[in-house]
């Protein structure tokens, strides 16, 4: 083995007839696979010697000076029985996104054979990734390898970025559901707005309707080999499921590929590990992150460090996401103790309310519906209100005068959707205790989504999961500018509701009745003055 190691192949060639001679040779008194792994400049960096069938690769770091998206390494191995280039071949150059794989046949007296080589290819070809070629001997493949390597490198760059710089994360969406294509497409919608949301740039978008999930790969294995060439040739950084993984699907799609991998509640994390400005919010989102990380500290720690990144290893949990397990508990320990702390200095701070008989109004709803609009629409206040979701997540509260001189304290919240992570409701206890205080909920609504009634229903759920099934509920729709009087006037006479545009204040002196009005009855009710 240590002459194999003394070879040195010029950079244009994939191999030399004289290394092919000793690989063949070795082989073939050995009855087994052997394979080397040579770097761009034509050293062999590693020798590899399997079984008669085949041979395993260890695990492969990047060569150091190697710019672009392939590894840098070809691997070039004997075949005893056939030249053809196996399956678990095409998997090893797809997943490793190795330079090249080449065949060597080994014939009966132990000299080299045919050979056949594949390379990925920057675009499918008649839906086939990877290029093949083939020549009855090394010294009649006429090829000049390192050409063929630098425009591939160059082609892979301009395909994925589309001749467009950015310098955003790019992500493919995957979602594998059991559901009916529409419902699965509208999930996706709402993920890829969660990436927007995350900073990200969407490179594609796949569905795959199983009617029975994979319980180690949640897709199939086939299909992920596919994805990951798609995410070379897109030059995607990320997966990210639609789904919440289990830790060990985690570790096996994070051991099937090198690319970082996150699922939905990981991408809400980071989101919500973005906006969090308060101590309080960091408190509560740091918590949830420790929650989601402990049971994923098993396993190799290849696949965690891919996992735990999130997105550009941003957060304020990220700097505990390398501690073993204990510390880790002993993390969640003193953040128990401190949202403790944070519950007991909020419920200091609502004595005042309670002493002045100060009627709460909360404003929730579906993310992005509209609720900070409405909020600084009827305080005047300059909370932020983008495009996003989550755009709000430490909650803000204002007094509000009515007409009739009766004042009210009026809060913003944090938005609700669809599979919130338990994680992040068990940790933003301290912000929803907000909702059990109030006398009356707000629940915007934005008319204008096709997804209302399903948005509709995602809040009810989480309300009743808190509890908060039975508090008073006035029901705004929002939005009303962007759709049909008919639909609006439909809706508000099927829940009771009133409708605004939020960006428009002619449109709020009826909801500001209907909350006076409703304020009225519950301070009758209570026996309030």
């Amino acid at each position: 083995m240590e002459r194999l190691y003394r070879r040195k192949v010029p950079p244009q060639d994939l191999l030399t007839p004289e290394l092919a001679r000793q690989m063949a040779q070795i082989s073939h008194d050995l009855n087994r696979q052997v394979g080397v792994l040579l770097d761009r400049t034509g050293a062999v960096a590693q020798v590899i010697v399997g079984d008669a069938k085949g041979l395993l690769l260890p695990p492969l770091r990047r060569e150091r000076g190697v710019k672009g998206r392939l590894k840098g390494l070809r691997l070039i191995h004997t075949h005893l029985d056939t030249p053809a280039l196996s399956q678990d071949d095409l998997m090893d150059l797809a997943l490793l996104r190795l330079d090249a794989v080449a065949a060597l046949l080994v014939s009966k007296d132990g000299a080299p054979g045919s050979i056949q080589l594949a390379h990925l290819l920057p675009q499918p070809e008649n839906g086939r990734n990877w290029a093949i070629l083939d020549a009855d001997q090394v010294g009649h493949l006429h090829l000049d390898f390192g050409g063929l390597v630098a425009s591939l490198e160059e082609e892979l760059a301009r395909v994925g970025r589309n001749g467009v710089g950015g310098g955003q994360e790019r992500a493919i969406l995957i979602g594998v559901s059991g559901k009916s294509r529409a419902l699965a497409e509208d999930s996706m919608l709402e993920l890829a707005e969660l990436a927007r949301a995350a900073g990200l740039e969407v490179a594609a978008t796949i569905i795959q309707q199983r009617p029975r999930l994979d319980p180690r790969f949640l897709m199939g294995r086939g299909k992920l080999s596919e994805l990951v060439i798609q995410a070379l040739q897109l030059d995607a950084d990320l997966l990210i499921f639609n789904a919440e993984l289990s830790p060990s699907q985690v570790r096996s799609i994070t051991d099937f590929t090198e690319l970082k991998v996150l699922d939905r509640t990981q991408l809400i994390l980071d989101i919500f590990a973005q906006r969090a400005r308060s101590r309080e919010g960091k408190l509560q989102v740091e918590m949830a992150q420790v929650k989601y990380l402990l049971p994923r500290l098993v396993g190799k720690g290849d696949a965690l460090s891919r996992l735990m990144g999130g997105i550009g290893g941003r957060g304020p949990g990220e700097s505990k996401l390398e501690i073993d397990r204990r510390r880790l508990r002993d993390r969640l320990h003193r953040l128990n103790q401190e949202l403790a702390q944070v519950r007991a200095e909020r419920r200091e701070r609502r004595q005042p309310r309670r002493r002045h008989r100060l009627p709460v109004l909360s404003i929730i709803g579906y993310t992005n519906a509209g609720k900070s609009t409405l909020f600084n629409a009827l305080t005047h206040a300059a909370v932020l209100a983008e495009d996003k979701l989550f755009a709000t997540l430490d909650p803000t509260s204002r007094r509000l005068r009515f007409p009739k001189e009766r004042e009210v304290i009026i809060t913003d919240t944090v938005g609700f959707i669809r599979d919130l992570p338990k994680n992040l409701v068990e940790a933003f206890k301290a912000t929803l205790e907000e909702l059990e205080e109030a006398d009356l909920l707000i629940h915007v609504i934005d008319l204008s989504n096709p997804g209302f009634a399903e948005q509709m229903a995602a809040v009810e759920d989480i309300l009743a999961s808190l509890n908060l099934q039975d508090k008073p509920v006035l029901k705004v729709f929002n939005k009303k500018d962007l759709v049909s009087p008919q639909l609006t006037r439909l809706q508000c006479r099927i829940q009771r509701g009133v409708a605004v545009a939020a960006v428009d204040e002619k449109t709020l002196p009826p909801l500001i009745a209907r909350l006076e009005e409703r304020v009225e009855e519950l301070a009758a009710q209570q026996g309030i003055v």
